[in-house]
C-alpha cells in the first residue's frame, strides 16, 4: 500500500471527497452513466467464482453489476456518502456485497487479493495516475485482469471538462487531467510490463434526456460533483459563470443531434497482470 501523504495531498483528497458528495452523482449513475458499468464487467470478463474490486466504485455502476454475475465483490470509493449510495442500491436488490471507503492511490487491501480489479469512469479522478495505476496492479493477482472504462480526452466530457479548466483554479503540482486515462497509451504507460494490454477500444454511450443545451448544463451544474465545484468558485464573480454557462451550452449544441440526443466516448481497456 503507498502509504506516502504529504499534507497538500491530504487536502486535496478531503477536498475530492467533498465535491464528489455535492450534488447527487448516485441520481447521475440511475440517469445517464448506468450502461456503462455492464459495459465494463463484459469487457473484463467477469462471472463467478471470481474475487472483484472495483476502485473508485462510486455507488456500485460496475460492482453492482459485477455482483450480478454471481462474483464476490468488494466496491471501494474515497467518499463516504457514495458508498451509503452503494449499499442501499445494492441492498434493494438483495445482493451482498463488501463496501469499503478508500483512497485508489493507497488501497487497503492485500497484495494480488483479488482475481478482476476493475474502475469504471472512478480511478480515472485520482489526482495522481502512476499512483493509482500502482495500486490496481498491485492488488491483482498474476494471471488476473486489470479493467478500466474511462472518458477520453476527445470526447464530449473530456471536451467539458477542457471547457470548465479556465474557470476552476489551478490543481495543485503533480495533478494530471483524468481525461487522460482514456487515452491508451497513457494507460499502457502507467501499467508498464507489470500487465499486458489485452484490448482497448473506443465506445459510445449514447446519451438522451436533455432536450437543449440549457437542459444539460442545468441538469450537471445541479447535480454533477465536479461541475459544481468549478461554479462555486465563481460565486462572486457571475459575468465569468454567464461566460461559462454559454461555453457549456455551445459544447452540447456542437454534440446535440437534432432529437437532442448526444454520443459520449470512452475507451474500454483491459490487461492482464504478469
Amino acid at each position: 500500500m503507498n502509504q506516502t501523504l504529504t499534507e497538500a495531498d491530504a487536502e486535496l483528497k478531503a477536498r475530492h471527497r467533498t465535491m464528489w458528495a455535492w450534488g447527487d452523482y448516485p441520481r447521475i449513475a440511475h440517469d445517464v452513466v448506468g450502461p456503462l458499468g455492464p459495459v465494463l464487467v463484459a469487457a473484463a470478463g467477469i462471472g463467478a467464482g471470481q474475487r472483484v474490486l472495483d476502485v473508485a466504485a462510486g455507488s456500485g455502476n460496475a460492482a453492482i453489476p459485477a455482483a450480478r454475475t454471481g462474483a464476490e465483490v468488494v466496491a471501494s470509493d474515497l467518499t463516504p456518502e457514495l458508498v451509503a449510495a452503494g449499499e442501499r442500491v445494492a441492498a434493494d436488490e438483495g445482493l451482498a456485497l463488501t463496501w469499503q471507503v478508500a483512497d485508489a492511490e493507497a488501497l487497503p487491501f492485500a497484495d494480488a487479493d483479488f482475481d478482476a480489479v476493475v474502475s469504471c469512469i472512478g480511478v480515472m479522478f485520482a489526482p495522481h495516475h502512476q499512483a493509482a495505476a500502482d495500486e490496481l496492479v498491485r492488488v491483482c493477482r498474476p494471471g488476473g485482469t486489470i479493467g478500466v472504462l474511462s472518458w477520453t480526452p476527445g470526447g464530449f466530457i473530456g471536451e467539458m471538462f477542457a471547457t470548465m479548466k479556465p474557470y476552476a483554479a489551478p490543481p495543485p503540482a503533480g495533478v494530471q487531467p483524468p481525461p487522460l486515462w482514456g487515452a491508451a497509451d497513457h494507460v499502457a504507460g502507467l501499467l508498464g510490463d507489470r500487465a499486458e494490454v489485452v484490448e482497448a477500444r473506443a465506445g459510445l454511450l449514447e446519451v438522451g434526456g436533455f432536450a437543449t443545451p440549457e437542459s444539460f448544463r442545468e441538469y450537471f451544474k445541479a447535480w454533477y460533483g465536479p461541475t459544481i465545484g468549478v461554479y462555486r468558485q465563481l460565486a462572486d464573480d457571475p459575468q465569468r459563470a454567464a461566460a461559462l454557462d454559454r461555453e457549456l451550452d455551445d459544447l452540447a449544441r456542437r454534440h446535440q443531434a437534432p432529437d437532442g440526443s448526444m454520443g459520449w466516448e470512452y475507451l474500454v481497456l483491459t490487461a492482464r497482470r504478469s
